[in-house]
């Protein structure tokens, strides 16, 4: 059986105080109320090793919301993933929409860090997906093929199970909209297909495909009902612990 996972993606919020008491105060509201699903915390790089601390890390994991694309060396302000690794986080979001915009990040960058977190034994959030053009021009289908393809299909099937996909409309992401729940899971099973025809279909059925995208407490019980969605990478709804367990509650729906 595939995971249910619900990740929150804090983004650049949160100073270290701010980050640290919704961190316990998360961690709380879980060991008092178990989750059906796994859940995943992704600070900045500074909270890492200070809420590691305060998570009990069989009901939360942790993340980071990148690392670099080189082991180690002269590279000012980089922060690689054994340094991820090392303050505790057992996961790292890679190929979010944001990094590749506004920072630059290729295929062939992401290529990169995905190998080093995956040596470094760091669980990998990859995040795809498409803009508003593209998917008015209907070109979601091959945007987000050529994405995975270009970062993370030339895994073995073995460091595949490390893989958990993360499917992010861009025109949806911190404007409001959602895609529809068809939408989604209609771009959820193509992905899932891909991954069958790149591996095989019992390496399909066990990876975990997220949706991201204004997901919200509201919206979630009815995209998790989708045969295809397994969870949700959730943004601004993470900085609010009533609302990062209200999403977290849709799975006990």
């Amino acid at each position: 059986m595939r995971k249910k996972i619900v990740a929150g993606n804090w983004k650049m919020n949160e100073n270290l105080q701010e980050g640290v008491a919704l961190a316990k105060e998360i961690n709380e509201a879980l060991v008092a109320d178990k989750p059906n699903c796994d859940v995943v915390i992704c600070t900045p790089f500074i909270h890492l090793a200070s809420v590691a601390n305060v998570l009990d890390s069989s009901i939360v994991g942790l993340g980071a919301e990148n690392c670099a694309d080189k082991a180690s060396g002269a590279y000012t302000g980089e922060v690689s993933a054994a340094m991820v690794k090392s303050t505790g986080a057992q996961y790292v979001i890679l190929g979010h929409s944001e990094r590749r915009e506004y920072y630059g990040e290729t295929a062939e960058i992401l290529k990169e860090k995905v190998q080093l977190a995956l040596a470094n034994g760091l669980k990998i959030i990859f995040c795809c997906g498409e803009t508003l053009e593209e998917r008015e021009a209907e070109k979601q289908n091959e945007i987000v093929k050529a994405e995975l393809a270009g970062s993370v299909f030339h895994l073995s099937a073995e460091e595949w199970k490390n893989i958990i996909l993360a499917y992010e409309p861009i025109w949806a992401i911190g404007t409001g909209k959602t895609a529809t729940a068809e939408q989604a899971e209609e771009m959820c099973a193509y992905i899932r297909q891909i991954v069958a025809e790149n591996y095989n279909q019992e390496v399909a059925d066990e990876t975990s495909v997220l949706y991201g995208g204004s997901c919200k407490a509201s919206n979630a019980p009815e995209l998790f009902t989708k045969p295809n969605i397994d969870g949700g990478l959730i943004g601004g709804a993470s900085l609010k612990c009533a609302d990062f367990k209200g999403i977290i509650d849709a799975w006990k729906k």
